[in-house]
């Protein structure tokens, strides 16, 4: 069985993580300015403060209805970005 402590500290890596992979994405962003990678980031940033509030809460909160719209908002971008992506005309 896992302490409290280690949760909370694997919960903040995982939050680390996406926030991590968030800033990558708006780097690549920044250098094409293509939309898609704009889209990534903010659901990668949305995940991570999600994973946040889930580690801050202690788990308690998980099973709210807010934390996971923040999820499926997260995914919903994704898939957004990528039909955007692949039906857009080519220059």
């Amino acid at each position: 069985m896992r302490s409290a402590q280690e949760i909370a500290f694997l919960g903040g890596m995982i939050a680390m993580g996406y926030v991590v992979a968030g800033l990558f994405f708006f780097r690549f962003w920044r250098r094409t300015r293509d939309a898609l990678f704009v889209v990534f980031s903010l659901a990668f940033c949305l995940m991570g403060a999600n994973q946040a509030l889930v580690t801050l809460t202690a788990g308690e909160e998980e099973n709210k209805g807010e934390l996971y719209l923040m999820r499926l908002l997260a995914f919903v971008l994704i898939v957004v970005g990528v039909l955007r992506k692949n039906f857009e005309k080519p220059r």
